[in-house]
């Protein structure tokens, strides 16, 4: 081991003095990790949390390993001031309290996941404002909801626990030394004992699961909880010997709205060994913050604060979250991050040397964005990273050298910059800085800072308010933290592949057919997917844990008048890539017909730009599209693209009961997988599709491939329903692909935007007052702008908006070719100015799906 670390250490004073003579840290070489720097230091034992429904097997990821990961500040307390602010300005609509939010909480903390990391987070993960806690002691919500025992062998545990009081928390009280903890015997056989926490749900929708437990001295290594969520159970075994009396992070689920057994979680004193199985609160959701400075709370979710506050509500002690005594909230905000994970990690091997909860966390990385720019506001100011090494006698808790730091410092920096270089066509590297800073000094693991770029930097900011990119970045720090991991121990690492392409599901007697392209990620030759593992939800039941195949291909029988929602993972021994879109199917009996659903809203994009002497976002003309929710828009929690609305305009036209229902990809039909002519009628499923200057992607309503297959379909005959926001301004170019297109093929004519305010009150097909999500929230992403369409010769309005103008255009070939004397054409088309998934009320989507589908095949 001395030899390994003398080593390093020689490595590190040469590139060091390269460094020194260097023109610019550009003509450093670039790094790779020293080997097994932890030589025989490693953890063995059970990992905190093991989700054992899951089919992925990541023994080359993070499979077991244990890390903590951090985007930077949060809404504090400011004691000179009296009052809550945030710790960094707002600057192009942001601020840096939620933009690394946005790059570490949807997309880095679930790569590692995916990976097979347990990640802690001192901030609160869960961006949904409501919370639930179910608690022996009564809970927040005891009056509707519910903590049963099944047996009469339960009895209080010797260690205090957690209890809840009404209202607000002030400084120094710890939720969890207020109430107490239940504990039974365990054993071996199954379906002995059980406990058991039902919320009642005010509204639906998805909630972090948090759970706790006392550690006591006999605590079993593999308690085993089960989550019911929309009536599928995924199972849980949790190391209740660490991570005691806080909340420990299960998985995050959809749950239905009110009080069910299919909504709740479950411990039952199963273990493979003898001991004590421990209960304490279960949490479901972020919530709101509750801890009260200055006489007042933050008034904004608990996500949205710094981690300082949610120390408190997870039952640290007051050294890790109050050090300055309460008179210092942005310090204690700072150092709480680090000094959370550290709490967590006293006692493990990698932090032998402090007492606390023996979670064997490995490593640290904080996620920030930089101030600094470039005068001439169009030159990218980049990313630079953050070191410690001039502290502890150069040592980290478990005596390994804080050298380490820097090689991870350095190996984030370079790839980042690498990585983003390929795509972006230069990304600037900054510095390398070995410096005295409080979340790189702390950690008593390797750790660093990455500053990804400048928040203040209007050419950064361009690419950092683009998903896409903050996926890209994302992936980067994923890929040098699986490889910085696993070379401590001197493994070798695979990363896990891309989300799959290409999706489609096809009919054939009684059985559904999901088809998919694997996607090859040029940078990376190690993330081939070798497995694939379908997800599938029936009717309105939850998302099941999976069905693992070996080819791009699944078959499976299906009920009939049952809708069936679709996704694909791709994997491979590095983990399990982000979900596909989803796609459905029905299968009626008696039908004849069917209707081919395709997805073509794939856009993510930042918002509309100004750049006009200006430089800035304009949130209102375009607040972009987000993948799902975020949390970056000043506070605000924002629905975006959940690539989910096939599902809508299945169960629509499954309503009538007339119609078999295949869906696919708008890629798999330009790239020849699916034929259109083969299905009595097309949905195309536009969303806020539509081609922008500022996009990272390519996007748009109607790519040349599929302008010519709509071309060709309709001209046979084809019976076709569009809806977008988009369909007319997206195309209102001069010419033969643009507004000639749309007259010929489509016969509409787009005639502006809707005016403001007349999105809701549509009426047509025999409906009137149809409301529409039209302004910004957290459910549904939001139409800001609608097209107004009015019908070219031969169509007619079909809808209208409030104020009278016209909102879709129906076609009917045969109708219009004997009114004006040609050749009949039997084409039908129906194409709206607004997207059909976005009204508001089910029942409506439905009774206006069916009227769309008597007029296209029924008339």
């Amino acid at each position: 081991m001395k030899k390994v670390l003398s080593l390093c250490a020689a490595l590190l004073l040469t590139l060091d003095g390269a460094h020194a003579s260097a023109r610019s840290i550009d003509d450093v070489p670039q790094w790779a990790v020293c080997p097994a720097l932890w030589g025989d230091i490693d953890y063995h034992g059970a990992p905190w949390v093991t989700n054992v429904s899951s089919l992925v097997e990541a023994s080359d990821g993070l499979q077991g390993r244990h890390l903590s990961v951090w985007a930077s500040h949060g809404r504090y307390f400011d004691n000179n001031r009296g009052q809550w602010e945030w710790q960094r300005p707002l600057l192009f609509s942001t601020t840096e309290d939620l933009f690394t939010q946005t790059i570490v909480v949807p997309y880095l903390i679930p790569m590692l996941e995916r990976a097979g990391a347990n990640v802690f987070t001192p901030r609160e993960r869960d961006w949904q404002q409501m919370e639930y806690v179910v608690d022996p002691d009564g809970g927040l919500n005891a009056s509707s909801s519910c903590y049963s025992e099944y047996s009469d062998k339960w009895k209080p545990a010797a260690l205090p626990g957690f209890a809840a009081h009404a209202g607000n928390y002030h400084d120094n009280e710890n939720p969890f030394r207020a109430g107490g903890a239940r504990q039974i015997k365990a054993t071996r056989k199954a379906g002995k004992a059980f406990a058991k926490w039902q919320p009642y749900f005010v509204k639906g929708g998805k909630y972090a699961v948090y759970v706790s437990y006392a550690t006591v001295g006999k605590s079993v290594d593999d308690a085993h909880y089960t989550v019911f969520h929309q009536g599928v159970a995924t199972e849980f075994r949790v190391n209740q010997r660490m991570g005691g009396s806080t909340w420990t992070y299960l998985g995050t689920f959809t749950f239905d709205a009110g009080s069910s057994v299919d909504n709740c979680v479950m411990l039952s004193n199963q273990s493979r060994k003898g001991g004590i199985v421990t209960a304490d609160a279960v949490r479901f959701g972020g919530g709101m913050g509750n801890i009260e400075r200055g006489g007042a709370v933050s008034g904004f979710p608990r996500a949205i604060e710094g981690a300082r506050y949610s120390a408190q509500w997870a039952g640290a002690p007051y050294d890790v979250y109050g050090g300055r005594n309460g008179n210092d909230d942005y310090a204690d905000d700072i150092n709480s991050r680090s000094l959370m994970s550290n709490w967590l990690s006293g006692g493990s091997v990698f932090n032998p040397v402090q007492e606390g909860k023996g979670v064997p966390i490995e490593l640290s990385l904080a996620v920030h964005s930089d101030a600094g720019f470039n005068p001439d506001g169009k030159t990218r100011w980049g990313s630079l990273a953050v070191c410690t090494t001039d502290f502890n006698d150069g040592q980290l808790a478990s005596g390994v050298t804080r050298q380490a730091s820097k090689i991870f410092a350095r190996n984030l920096l370079d790839n980042v910059v690498t990585d983003l270089s390929a795509k972006y066509q230069s990304w600037p590297k900054r510095y390398l800085w070995d410096r005295n800073y409080s979340e790189t000094r702390l950690p008593a693991v390797p750790s660093a800072i990455m500053e990804t770029l400048s928040h203040q930097s209007f050419p950064d900011m361009l690419l950092g308010q683009d998903p896409n990119f903050r996926f890209d970045l994302a992936r980067s720090l994923y890929k040098t933290m699986a490889r910085f991991v696993n070379g401590m121990h001197g493994k070798p690492t695979v990363i896990e592949p891309l989300r799959p392409l290409n999706l489609s599901v096809s009919l054939a007697n009684d059985k559904a057919t999901v088809s998919w392209t694997p996607q090859k990620d040029p940078a990376e030759p190690t993330a081939t997917p070798t497995y694939y593992i379908v997800y599938k939800s029936v009717g309105k039941g939850g998302v099941d844990n999976g069905t693992r195949v070996d080819r791009p291909c699944f078959s499976l029988d299906i009920e009939p008048g049952v809708v069936y929602h679709f996704k694909v993972t791709a994997c491979n021994s590095g983990g399990e890539s982000f979900p596909s879109e989803v796609i459905a199917a029905v299968r009626e009996p008696n039908a004849s017909k069917t209707v081919l659903v395709v997805n073509g809203f794939h856009r993510l994009s930042s918002p509309a730009l100004l750049n006009d002497g200006r430089q800035g976002f304009d949130l209102d003309a375009d607040l972009g599209v987000t993948e799902g929710l975020t949390a970056g828009w000043n506070g605000r929690f924002i629905a975006g693209n959940d690539f989910n609305y096939v599902s809508d305009h299945v169960a629509a036209i499954a309503s009538a009961h007339k119609y078999n229902v295949v869906s696919c990809s708008s890629h798999a039909i330009e790239t020849g997988i699916v034929d259109v002519n083969d299905y009595d009628a097309v949905d195309l499923v536009l969303g806020l599709e539509k081609y922008a200057a500022n996009q990272t992607r390519y996007y748009k309503t109607f790519a040349p491939v599929m302008k010519n297959t709509l071309t060709r379909y309709l001209a046979n005959g084809g019976k076709l329903l569009v809806s977008g926001a988009f369909v007319g301004s997206d195309n209102a170019e001069t010419g033969d692909t643009g507004r000639e297109w749309l007259a010929r093929t489509l016969h509409v004519s787009w005639d502006g935007a809707a005016k403001t305010g007349s999105l809701n009150g549509i009426s047509g097909l025999g409906v009137n007052g149809i409301g529409i999500y039209d302004t910004p929230n957290a459910d549904h992403y939001c139409v800001q702008s609608a097209d107004k369409l009015s019908p070219a010769p031969g169509a007619f309005t079909a809808m209208l908006y409030a104020d009278g103008s016209p909102a879709a255009v129906g076609f009917d070939g045969s109708q219009a070719s004997d009114e004006m004397g040609y050749q009949p054409k039997p084409s039908r088309t129906f194409v709206m100015g607004f997207p059909l998934e976005s009204i508001t009320d089910r029942l409506t989507q439905a009774n206006i799906m069916r009227g769309i589908m008597t007029f296209l095949m029924d008339k």
